[in-house]
């Protein structure tokens, strides 16, 4: 539970209009406290017109439909994994339950008195809201619409029955976020859609009253409650999303029209609020890129399938986003890992095997159509006919677009040096998103290097949210990035899980990345002021080099520290480091590489892996997810230090 200093520090982030708005979502909660608002009559035959075209499934490709198939036919007997937890009771699920801890959430207590940030009190709540976003739902349902076979459809129908009689409005943790409703929206809208063919679709949706009152409560509830203010970042964008999906798919209420509107507004917007001008997301964390960018997609293909267009503004934003990730992903479609990452998708159709950058990409191909400058995109998945089918017209390209492919993103300050099959990001952006910046990690000027795809100098990832204050704090860290600390502390100030009340303003001093030749970024920030950390990163070849300097007061005593990827192993002597990892290939001929870091002599040199108190040496694939790798951490006195990493 958060405490009386990080409620002072967290109003101490809002300005004057966000505290008036939070007192008026209090009030009306108190409201619902005991009268619930009451829905109107439902329409005598509501009717869904929001169908896939004829024909379009028949444009799924084979492969497609394999991974599908595969998913959906492990979730029939009742098997998934949320964040590294495998489950096998989800052919009956308990929605309450958290199988990581064994603790289930209070099913009957009114909503907002949850205390669903205390691990003690109700378990992980991640782990407890996954299920009843309903994605597996969607795959579900999907699978029926490839096959026609009605198994999975009649178990959908039997998780939503079960559901919505578990779940009754503003009782139990499921009502608590409006995420979590956005998405759950978002999911009903296109279970609806893809088991139109079966027979007790109509049973199940239109002539259901159960579904009627969920279903106006969702919507009111986002309505109502919408998020604003210094919490106005993805979480918003999933609550107009699904708002917007679900008023124009299932428009039967007297408010449908006004609903729509406002959350079209509104989406518009936030989208615009929460992306640069390069097209990358604000929160600078890349997780959250892809899922802002698959919640605004299903909003907008969803409004147009109403005859009710998004606006140009809000295709422009998605069109941008789309640009921004094909520009910074590596020559393995995989972005950076920067800031935090929960594996949140806005719209799941595919099975796990499906690569979600690459759908997403392929998704843009269609809807915007393709650069000169794009990487080649397999374009197989499930999710890209079926979005594209609902769009009223494609391309939907507008504005100029870049002519080469970008490699400085100067207000995300985010660079990317290539040189063959070396990738390597450098991070000279702001920390984070509005006053908060929730989701920032305090990673200023660290990097990022890949090869062929494999994490050589690796972001550790995110590993936790709630419940293991320690891990947080340490994947959040300056220590667990590849950059420099002094004297023991984050160069941004950490208020809570979610709140930083300082943050590090950083500056890109210079950028050249020519077509041919050395690649060279400088930048530095104020974190330790007044001493100030300035880096260059340097790519020539398949030569990397990183020179920090410490300038102004150079007192407290440095740690510069290298986090390698999990599939790198290490041969430390001295100053220089052996690295040796497997490629990327397939079976036994994948081929071994090979490169040396000569580390900064200046410093005395350690090798770190998998400790735990504290905890060093670790590396995150997923929410959930850790595992031990090597860190290599020099430690002594700040000044001139060069690192060379060269491949072989």
């Amino acid at each position: 539970m958060m405490g009386p200093g990080w409620y002072l520090r967290r109003l101490s982030r809002m300005g004057p209009a966000e505290v008036v708005g939070r007192a008026r979502h209090a009030v009306v909660q108190r409201q619902w406290r005991t009268a619930l608002p009451t829905p109107p009559d439902w329409p005598s035959h509501p009717r869904f017109t929001a169908v896939l075209p004829e024909g379009v499934l028949g444009k799924v490709s084979g492969d497609a439909v394999k991974r599908l198939l595969a998913t959906a036919d492990e979730l029939m007997a009742g098997r998934a994994e949320y964040f590294g937890v495998v489950r096998s009771d989800l052919a009956s699920p308990d929605w309450f339950l958290d199988p990581k801890t064994g603790r289930r959430a209070p099913s009957d207590g009114y909503a907002f008195d949850v205390p669903y940030r205390s691990e003690d009190a109700v378990g992980d709540i991640k782990q407890i809201w996954e299920p009843s976003r309903h994605q597996h739902l969607t795959v579900l349902a999907a699978a029926y619409a490839v096959t026609g076979s009605s198994a999975y459809a009649v178990r959908a129908a039997e998780h939503l029955r079960s559901w919505w009689a578990e779940n009754p409005p503003l009782r139990g943790p499921h009502w608590v976020s409006g995420i979590e409703l956005g998405i759950r929206l978002l999911s009903w809208v296109w279970t609806r859609r893809l088991l139109d063919n079966w027979t007790g679709v109509g049973e199940l949706f239109e002539d259901n009253p159960d579904f009627q009152l969920q279903l106006w409560h969702h919507q009111n509830w986002l309505s109502t409650l919408r998020s604003h203010g210094s919490s106005a970042n993805n979480h918003v964008i999933a609550e107009d999303a699904g708002l917007l999906a679900a008023a124009c798919a299932f428009g039967w209420f007297p408010e449908s029209p006004r609903w729509r509107t406002e959350a079209m507004r509104s989406l518009d917007a936030q989208l615009a609020r929460n992306t640069f001008a390069s097209g990358l997301n604000a929160e600078l964390a890349s997780e959250y890129h892809g899922l802002v960018l698959e919640l605004g997609l299903a909003a907008a293909v969803e409004a147009d399938a109403a005859g009710t267009p998004a606006p140009d503004s809000t295709w422009d934003v998605l069109r941008r986003m789309t640009d921004a990730l094909a520009s910074i992903v590596d020559n393995r479609l995989r972005p950076p890992r920067q800031g935090d990452a929960d594996d949140g998708f806005g719209l799941i159709v595919d099975g796990l095997e499906t690569d979600r950058w690459a759908s997403l990409l392929a998704t843009g191909e269609v809807l915007f159509g393709r650069l000169d400058w794009w990487p080649p995109v397999p374009g197989d998945d499930v999710r890209t006919p079926l979005l594209a089918s609902l769009a009223s017209r494609t391309p939907r390209a507008s504005g100029v677009r870049a002519g080469r492919r970008p490699a400085h993103l100067r207000d995300a300050g985010m660079t990317i040096l290539r040189s063959g099959r070396i990738w390597a990001r450098c991070d000279g952006g702001p920390h984070g998103f509005l006053s908060i910046a929730a989701h920032a990690h305090a990673d200023a000027l660290s990097v990022e290097v890949r090869h062929d795809g494999v994490d050589i100098l690796a972001d550790p990832g995110t590993f936790c949210y709630h419940g293991e204050p320690r891990w947080r704090s340490y994947f959040r860290s300056t220590l667990g990035h590849n950059t420099l600390e002094l004297g023991g502390t984050d160069q941004s100030a950490s208020g809570g899980p979610f709140l930083w009340t300082r943050h590090a303003v950083t500056k890109v001093l210079d950028v050249r990345t020519p077509d041919d030749g050395p690649a060279r970024w400088t930048a530095a920030h104020d974190g330790y002021a007044p001493a100030v950390h300035r880096r260059t990163v340097e790519l020539d070849g398949d030569v990397l080099k990183i020179v920090d300097e410490v300038l102004g007061a150079t007192g407290p005593a440095a740690r510069l520290a290298f986090h390698l990827g999990p599939a790198v192993t290490v041969q430390l002597e001295g100053t220089v480091a052996h690295l040796r990892w497997q490629g990327t290939a397939t079976g036994s001929m994948a081929p071994v590489h090979t490169a040396v870091m000569e580390l900064p002599s200046e410093l005395s040199w350690t090798a770190h892996r998998g400790e735990i108190d504290p905890p060093l040496g670790w590396y995150s694939a997923g929410f959930g997810r850790k595992e031990p790798s090597t860190t290599l951490v020099g430690s002594g006195t700040p000044g001139h230090l060069a690192t060379l990493l060269r491949f072989s």
